[in-house]
């Protein structure tokens, strides 16, 4: 049941996740939430999205494996003077909570990484109270779209999905929410989907120059070299791939995610 955190904590990987917020990434969400709800935020990363939930409702516990991942969340909530956070060390697949005890189960890009999803979503149902909400979004890699269709890029993805899938993820967990949700239990299901993309000059340098050097430097590219996945050699040519997508004045990138509102 134990899987392996395939990103890291790298700052180019922080650097794509401080960009997320609630308003990009949790929309099929918010118009659920009010001020008096009690939210759990599994997998809490760097906090961008926590913080703003705690704005629209009235407690949030963020929870993340290690203390020293939770660290980061806690920086943000502190830069905010948010006073209505929580932290704890929590593993979703047996969360230490009683029953019943949240208004909200909200969690971003956690499944695809975790070794047990339709457990982990049991869990999350059980610390839900009646008539709440457990709420996923997760990415579908194999669903990604780009142009110009760069041979680097198709590695990068044939690369990613090896690495991710060696541990114990669900790199194309976006497509498969819904079936989860189902096996774990749950009746009341609205599944959705929505997209980031990156289409502007400022979008497309931000996006592939983060993704250029995470490809060197990130977890993601320590594991591919030790697994013999991937060489040095291979890495830089992923990176170029990356930079030249980046640089392309017609350069496309899409990024479908799975969502589902899960009533309890």
């Amino acid at each position: 049941m134990d899987a392996v955190y395939t990103h890291g904590h790298h700052e180019s990987v922080l650097r794509s996740h401080r960009w997320r917020t609630a308003g990009n990434s949790a929309a099929y969400l918010l118009p659920h939430l009010k001020p008096h709800m009690k939210v759990l935020d599994v997998g809490s990363g760097p906090g961008t999205i926590t913080a703003d939930l705690a704005a629209l409702t009235g407690h949030v516990t963020a929870s993340e494996v290690t203390e020293d991942a939770l660290g980061l969340a806690r920086a943000e909530v502190a830069a905010r003077g948010l006073g209505n956070v929580e932290f704890a060390v929590a593993d979703v697949h047996a969360l230490p909570y009683p029953d019943d005890t949240f208004c909200v189960v909200h969690a971003h890009q956690v499944l695809q990484h975790v070794g047990d999803p339709v457990r982990a979503l049991r869990e999350m149902r059980r610390v839900t109270r009646p008539t709440g909400y457990v709420a996923v979004r997760d990415s579908d890699y194999a669903a990604f779209a780009w142009y110009p269709r760069l041979p680097e890029l198709d590695e990068w993805m044939a690369l990613y999905q090896k690495i991710a899938r060696g541990n114990g993820g669900e790199p194309d967990a976006g497509r498969r929410l819904l079936s989860w949700a189902r096996a774990a239990g749950f009746q009341d299901v609205t599944a959705t989907s929505s997209t980031w993309c990156f289409a502007t000059p400022e979008d497309r340098s931000w996006w592939g120059g983060m993704w250029a050097e995470r490809i060197l430097r990130s977890a993601m590219a320590e594991q591919a070299l030790a697994i013999g996945a991937a060489t040095e050699g291979d890495l830089r040519r992923i990176s170029e791939g990356w930079l030249e997508w980046a640089a392309a004045e017609d350069g496309w990138l899409s990024i479908l995610h799975g969502e589902i509102l899960c009533r309890v």
